[in-house]
């Protein structure tokens, strides 16, 4: 089997394919991202559906073409439905205890050491969206100097304030402090610093988000690769998901655009071998959970003109692989949270097979086994590699 020089690995944030097997226990069985934005909105997709993304969700025309990709799904193992759990599980490590949530807010415990430690007081403490609840207490915000407190579904302690009140790197400090005391019982995946600006009734939050994760519990095809000289390169959120572990670049792109400019100046940089890690955030938080199917839509059509070009740079001694990281249906009624879904496996490179049904994988772990094997590394982390079946 000839041996890969790069592996790009995409994260189509919240692109879900179909609820699995136990989304009852999270209350979301009959979410169906894709299907229900593919339905609603009918976004324009040909480079997606020559991948085999239509193969996939049940929707290939009897006339239409075989993919020129190899296609399937792929079920979570980790206990969770979160950004942390589904990058992790998807870079070989399955967390099979899933990380503590507050749909009450948090213990006072919690808050008054925060306030302890931070010297500043606390409005909020409850589960809420981000824009909403800034629209709710900005304007006590901006009177008092109080930090708004919010958690969410997943295991998130989020801090938002405005610019004015509290630049952004003073608000990375105390998500610092706040992620330094978050241990034990109550270590939350991720404490997000989430900065806004904007007047009363008009308030915007901006680019200047963090994540501040926990270190993964075990290595990452990251590390693997990273430890056997290899360049590991993140762009977006990757490096907050994995605490800037594994890692030898990282660009921190925010948005979409930035993130496609992102990694085809990587892709132009012919140098590099290893793996590229791209998490494409715009699907979930700009309109999975504003449950925009519109917005999802243009956001996937978006993608798809940009992936021509990906292709073209990845060369003839590269893999792309396409998947996500869970679901974030935008026409799911009973919450906006993120939805326990399958999620899509699309890979492709010239030097692999075309049309490979690639079925329902076990783990989405089974992404971080291929790369490996596909660029000859041997140390075996969760998930079973299906390089042989692809490889020419």
């Amino acid at each position: 089997m000839k041996k890969m020089k790069r592996v790009v690995v995409i994260v189509l944030d919240g692109c879900g394919a179909g609820w699995q097997h136990d989304a009852a226990q999270y209350g979301d069985e009959g979410a169906n991202t894709l299907k229900h934005v593919l339905e609603q909105a009918k976004p324009v997709l040909p480079n997606l559906t020559d991948l085999g993304l239509m193969k996939i969700m049940g929707m290939q025309p009897a006339d239409a073409d075989d993919p020129i990709g190899c296609y399937g799904t792929m079920v979570e193992q980790s206990a969770g439905k979160d950004t942390t759990t589904g990058h992790w599980e998807i870079a070989g490590l399955t967390l099979h205890k899933p990380f503590p949530t507050y749909p009450n807010g948090f213990p006072p415990e919690v808050i008054e050491e925060f306030e302890r430690e931070t010297g500043m007081g606390t409005i909020g403490n409850k589960v809420a969206s981000g824009t909403e609840i800034i629209k709710e207490l900005g304007a006590e915000h901006l009177r008092t100097g109080k930090l708004i407190i919010y958690t969410s579904a997943d295991s998130v302690f989020q801090i938002a304030a405005h610019e004015a009140v509290l630049p952004p790197m003073e608000l990375w400090h105390v998500c610092r402090t706040a992620r330094r005391l978050l241990k034990g019982p109550h270590n939350v995946g991720r404490v997000i610093a989430r900065p806004f600006v904007g007047e009363v009734g008009a308030f915007v939050r901006t680019a200047n988000r963090r994540d501040f994760s926990v270190d993964p519990t075990g290595r990452t095809m990251l590390d693997v690769a990273k430890d056997a000289g290899l360049d590991t390169l993140g762009v977006g959120k990757i490096e907050d998901i994995f605490n800037h572990r594994g890692l030898t670049q990282s660009n921190h792109a925010a948005g979409n655009p930035a993130c496609l400019d992102a990694t085809i100046e990587y892709l132009k940089k012919d140098r590099w071998k290893g793996i590229m890690f791209v998490n494409l955030v715009d699907t979930d938080m700009l309109y999975g959970h504003r449950r925009d199917v519109p917005g999802f839509a243009r956001s996937l059509e978006e993608f798809d003109q940009k992936l021509p070009e990906i292709m073209r740079l990845l060369g003839e001694d590269g893999m792309l692989i396409l998947t996500a990281d869970h679901g974030c249906d935008p026409a799911y009624t009973k919450h906006t949270d993120h939805t326990r879904e399958r999620v899509p496996l699309l890979v492709w490179g010239l030097n692999l097979e075309e049309g490979v049904d690639l079925g329902e994988r076990a783990t989405f772990a089974d992404v971080s086994a291929t790369a490996l094997e596909a660029l000859g590394l041997t140390e075996k982390l969760d998930g079973k590699s299906f390089y042989k079946d692809i490889a020419l």
